[in-house]
């Protein structure tokens, strides 16, 4: 029975895939050959045993990471069912600037761990800040053999943030070989080319073994006029257009028309130096800022790694050493203009830079335009990642093993923004270079000043005069070392109970050094020294000292339906200097009422502690694109002095935001239940199913923009984070990290795997299938009342929860020919606008490839990803992009060829 219980324990892995290949049924059926099995490390389980844990394991192999020719890891793995809107390359504003995220159960990527080998990964940088949890474009794809995915909470087996499940990504541990792999695709619209280039080689020197590992990729962008969907923002063009909105009092007595509120403007390629070009601004003065923005953005990644494996003795030493660089940016419209008389900027008369002979100053003097020869802004990364380690194992005691780690790592960002404007000097330039008047010292402004003129397009004198490149600075960096012990204590009627014992010490720092110009205050303006958003800096640390316990104890077997019975339990400890002592522990039960049937059920506990970014960050300026309700009705509770007839002028706003230092850790309850069965009717045909819930309290979230503007207007609820100026128009919100939350999610994961053999080839059929049935929100409000809220089923700004999410794919293979069929769906979602739900409907991706074998050691695959050329559905919450970038692939039909060589 022993070998019984050990063949559930695979299909319980087995079935459990998310990425569909046929590894599983290679994985089975060498089992089934085999019946004295070694013990095995899961995930989910510091012990290694030869029974299943109680948890829910997705096991995606090689293979399946492969399948849809994915050139990352995070691309790949973003397609699981049970992962929500994620971050990725898609878009331009607010997007990921370059880093990749895994969100298991909508929970956020901050509360799913991220391990590789079971060790942790140091957070991510590179993103005007450094980030809370792991970039997946930091680990190169071509080293990792396979992929475990716990979706069960595991804080009691590997620390905190395991709140809604562990990616553990594997290496090769003992590769022999020569591999080289080079890949290039692009779309059916002649975008997005892509170039690969991996080696992979291992080597034995003795009893050693000797791997190195280089990668690299190069993505290029789609641009939003490239796409129907993108060409043109749903919600509306700017009311601004690059020849620019003047707005002045004294223009009453130097034209001979009626100025509307709006102001003047001139017709475009007219000569703004002749007052007879400008004429009242109309409803068609308008311009699409997001003309030349991305669909999906530019990405170079390379990377070398090189492991080291030694027996000494009894003893296995290992090393590895990676270093990685991704360079990535966005492109944004050219500078809009920030003049304002309430601002501190002056335009003199002075004919250099004014036609009018009248000077524009006073509160009542605005400027809208965007500075077009001034280049379009590009915010580009480059992120560097370092990471050193080393690690002992060994085995005492004959059925006893041990194991001891440490590394060290570190994710270097730079963070450059080009072609914004310096405002100090685009102010003096409007007062055509006068320094009277100004107080203080601004000699390295004057110097080299150039009278600018804003009524025609900028010269090339006055661009470089104005221009400006930030550069900001961040890096995060991590300690760990881990020991750990773990083997049988003794023997019951039903087995050995195992056990599991380890300690670990964690350090971690992150550093943000912003722009010193950009954080500079203005000398001759009163807003802004630049076009880009000032922030303080943050720096901040905290270590923490772990240890843990871990038993597996079989209560009965080989009885009357109870084929095997198995309590799990484990607990750890945990303590942070930043918030002090945390135990939180864990309950499974395996149960195998006969042969083909195997139950399991666990109960967790779990925590989050507050991340350097949550505690620390400095207070920072950033843009949200919202709507604002007072726009449409300026009657409502929370629109008291906005004036009768306002309308919103732009809709990306300034956002306030920073760290908390008064936070406290999320706690979270687990419960899975599930069932795992393999048919003893139909060959090679098995199943699993559970059922999952996860209670967080103290979540630590922000309102969003959104949410302030929608509950101030509407409830006249948290109005105070709101200001803005006479006209109505806002300035700012101010929003950041609170722990006023509780998350409750639930749903169910299916997954069947179907395998057969026939004399025209061996096919595999995987299907997986996730349903949300809960995703709610409680609120607690600024006056103490608690808001819930139920999002399964709904779409906002960047986050969808579709109830129904899945995959279904199919492979063929036969001598030296391969092919495979892969489905991804997406179910519809329902999102608000005005106050009116608005249907979205589900949308369906079909993938195919083909590939052969030849006799010299040559593989040759070609493959067509989004056959049918499907779009994204259009979303009106999404505003500009018109489409949620966070969920879906709006690359269209792609199309790759790949080469691999191997010895």
């Amino acid at each position: 029975m022993e070998y019984s219980r050990f063949k559930h324990s695979v299909i319980s892995l087995a079935v459990a895939t998310a990425c569909m290949s046929t590894s599983q049924h290679v994985l089975a059926e060498e089992t089934s050959a085999e019946k004295n099995v070694e013990v095995i490390a899961v995930t989910g389980s510091r012990i290694k045993r030869q029974e299943a844990t109680a948890s829910p394991v997705q096991n995606i192999d090689l293979e399946a990471l492969q399948a849809n020719g994915s050139l990352s890891l995070g691309e790949a793995l973003q397609e699981l069912p049970s992962v929500g809107s994620s971050l990725n390359g898609n878009g331009s504003a607010g997007t990921s600037h370059g880093a990749s995220s895994l969100n298991l159960r909508n929970l956020g990527a901050n509360r799913s761990l991220v391990l590789v080998n079971g060790h942790r990964w140091v957070n991510g940088a590179g993103t005007r800040g450094f980030r809370d949890f792991v970039d997946m474009n930091t680990i190169p794809q071509n080293i990792v053999k396979r992929v475990e995915v716990l979706q069960d909470g595991a804080t009691a087996i590997y620390g905190a943030d395991a709140i809604a499940g562990v990616v553990n990504l594997y290496t090769y541990d003992d590769y022999e070989g020569l591999e080289v792999k080079t890949s290039y695709g692009e779309t059916s619209e002649g975008d997005k080319e892509t170039f690969s280039l991996d080696l992979l080689s291992g080597t034995n020197i003795g009893e050693a073994n000797l791997m190195f590992a280089a990668s690299y990729v190069d993505q290029k962008p789609i641009y939003t006029q490239d796409r129907k969907l993108t060409a043109v923002p749903l919600n509306g063009l700017t009311a601004s257009t690059p020849e620019g909105y003047f707005v002045e009092d004294n223009l009453a007595d130097v034209v001979d028309f009626t100025i509307p509120s709006a102001g003047i403007t001139r017709d475009p390629n007219s000569d703004g130096s002749s007052i007879d070009s400008w004429r009242a601004v109309n409803s068609d003065d308008t311009f699409n800022r997001y003309y030349n923005n991305y669909v999906t953005g530019p990405s170079e990644r390379s990377s070398l790694y090189t492991q080291l494996v030694v027996p000494i003795g009894s003893v296995n030493f290992k090393a590895e050493a990676l270093y990685n660089k991704r360079e990535s940016d966005q492109q944004f419209s050219p500078a809009l203009s920030s003049i304002r008389g309430s601002r501190g900027f002056v335009i003199v008369d002075d004919e250099s830079v004014n036609p009018f002979g009248v000077e524009f100053s006073g509160s009542d003097f605005k400027h809208s335009s965007f500075f077009m020869n001034n280049g379009y802004r590009v915010n580009d990364q480059k992120v560097e990642t370092t990471r050193f380690a080393m690690g002992l194992e060994g085995e005492v005691f004959d059925d006893w093993s041990w194991d001891t780690f440490v590394s060290w790592a570190k994710n270097k960002g730079e963070f450059t923004s080009n072609n914004q404007m310096d405002l100090d000097k685009l102010a003096l330039g409007l007062r055509a270079c006068d320094t009277s008047g100004i107080d203080g010292d601004v000699s390295d402004i004057s110097v080299g000043c150039v009278p600018v003129n804003i009524f025609n397009p900028l010269t090339d004198e006055m661009v470089e005069y104005v221009n400006f490149t930030g550069h900001d600075k961040n890096e995060a960096s991590q300690v760990d070392f881990t020991a750990n012990i773990t083997g049988t204590l003794y023997e019951l009627p039903a087995g050995y109970i195992g056990a599991a014992f380890g300690i670990e010490y964690r350090k971690e720092k992150g550093k943000d050094t912003p722009d010193s110009t950009i954080n500079a205050d203005p000398r001759i303006n009163t807003y802004r020294t630049t076009t880009s958003s000032p922030r303080e800096g943050t720096i901040g640390e905290y270590d923490l000292k772990e240890a843990y316990a871990e038993f597996s104890i079989p209560l009965l077997a080989d009885m009357p339906l109870v084929d095997y019975l198995e309590l799990s339990l484990a607990t750890r400890y945990s303590d942070y200097s930043t918030f002090g002592s945390t135990t939180n522990s864990k309950v499974g039960l395996l149960y195998t009422p006969f042969e083909q049937l195997t139950l399991r059920a666990n109960w967790a506990e779990g925590f989050r502690a507050p991340s350097i970014l949550e505690l620390f960050e400095g207070e920072r300026l950033t843009y949200s694109a919202v709507t604002d309700p007072c726009s449409t009705d300026a009657s409502l509770p929370g629109c008291s002095g906005v004036p009768s007839g306002y309308t919103q002028p732009f809709t990306n706003v300034q956002v306030t935001t920073g760290g908390n230092r008064q936070l406290v850790p999320e706690t979270s309850k687990n419960k899975t239940v599930g069932l795992v069965y393999e048919s003893n009717l139909i060959e090679n045909l098995s199943f699993s199913l559970d059922w999952y819930e996860i209670k967080i309290n103290d979540t630590i979230s922000e309102f969003g923009a959104q949410n302030n503007l929608d509950l101030c207007a509407y409830q006249n609820k948290n109005c105070d984070t709101i200001t803005r100026d006479s006209s109505g128009e806002i300035l700012d919100i101010l929003d950041g990290p609170v722990n006023l939350n509780a998350t409750r999610v639930s749903g169910v994961d299916f997954v069947t795997y179907y395998s057969l053999q026939t004399d025209h080839g061996d096919w595999s059929f995987n299907a997986n299938v996730s349903k949300l049935n809960e995703l709610t929100e409680y609120t607690t409000l600024s006056d103490g009342s608690v808001e819930r809220e139920d999002l399964a089923g709904t779409a906002a700004s960047r986050e969808s929860y579709p109830e129904w999410r899945g995959t279904f794919s199919s492979t063929w293979k036969h001598d030296a020919w391969s092919a495979n069929y892969n489905l991804r769906y997406i179910g519809s979602t329902t999102e608000q606008v005005s106050g009116e739900p608005r249907d979205i409907g589900s949308v369906t991706y079909h993938n195919i490839s083909g590939g052969y074998q030849f006799e010299n050691n040559l593989a040759v695959k070609l493959g067509i990803n989004n056959l049918a050329d499907k779009q994204p559905p259009a979303s009106l919450t999404n505003l500009n992009i018109n489409f949620d970038q966070n969920t879906y692939n709006p690359t269209g039909r792609y199309m790759y060829l790949q080469l691999t060589y191997s010895l």
